[in-house]
């Protein structure tokens, strides 16, 4: 086996330490009414976890900016690759991370599904360093691949998108974000004759279900806009599986 594929195939499993970790602590807080309790143990069991790990790594996506977050903010350098002899730290590779150690606090709090544990590598310079802004988003699975545009109209996607699975646009279930700036995106989807699933919160999960299957069966793609912070996972699914990344910036609205 290369180096190169023997380092990644490790890191993978070493990765998957410390997202359980933090699945395990914010799991111990699941249905105790305490978001941001739930998301404190979350971020400090994958901190503890992480400086674990035989890396140099950066953290490009995070909890927040330096003075916001006190541990796993932006720019952080994380890993047991640092502090170290020179010829130790050489062997650790130079690594980009985007976490969410809790993504979907609210699902944790209130005791519901699809709250998730989140971390995205790459190598250095492999991920977007975003702003901390919104990003409108919108995820398709690998059949869709190249006919969706975010550009384009709601109703030419669903017509492309239900032409590669070979369905029609009746068939589609869009996943939306529940929020007031999403409305217009929603009459749109309805006008169209798509069917919606309006979730209250935990995108990034939505993201997955519609990302990863070839195929995919009911759920055609998940559309809308969310925080910056949740768009490492984003990135990393739609670099595997979905072409190009569909996703933009803008400024968020209030009580949007």
């Amino acid at each position: 086996m290369a180096p190169e594929l023997r380092t990644e195939r490790e890191l993978s499993l070493e990765f998957l330490r410390v997202t359980e970790a933090a699945a395990v602590a914010a799991a111990r807080t699941m249905g105790q009414g305490d978001r941001k309790y739930s998301d404190q143990v979350a971020v400090e069991a994958m901190r503890e976890v992480m400086d674990t790990v035989p890396m140099r790594g950066r953290i490009v996506i995070g909890e927040g900016e330096r003075d916001e977050a006190p541990m796993l903010f932006i720019g952080e350098e994380v890993g047991g690759g640092f502090g170290v002899g020179e010829e130790l730290a050489e062997s650790c590779p130079e690594v980009d991370i985007a976490v969410d150690p809790l993504e979907g606090t609210n699902l944790c709090a209130l005791g519901a599904n699809n709250a998730i544990a989140v971390l995205a590598a790459a190598e250095r310079g492999g991920l977007l360093h975003a702003p901390d802004i919104y990003m409108d988003k919108i995820v398709v699975g690998p059949s869709s691949r190249g006919v969706v545009d975010i550009d384009a109209p709601v109703k030419e996607n669903l017509r492309n998108i239900a032409r590669r699975l070979g369905r029609d646009i009746e068939d589609l279930t869009v996943i939306v974000l529940d929020r007031p700036r999403h409305k217009k995106l929603i009459d749109d989807v309805r006008s169209a004759g798509a069917r919606i699933r309006l979730i209250p919160d935990g995108d990034l999960s939505a993201g997955i279900s519609g990302g990863r299957h070839k195929h995919s069966r009911g759920i055609g793609h998940r559309r809308g806009a969310g925080r910056r912070t949740d768009g490492g996972g984003d990135q990393m699914s739609e670099r595997r599986d979905s072409g190009p990344p569909g996703f933009r910036f803008r400024k968020a609205r209030s009580g949007s």
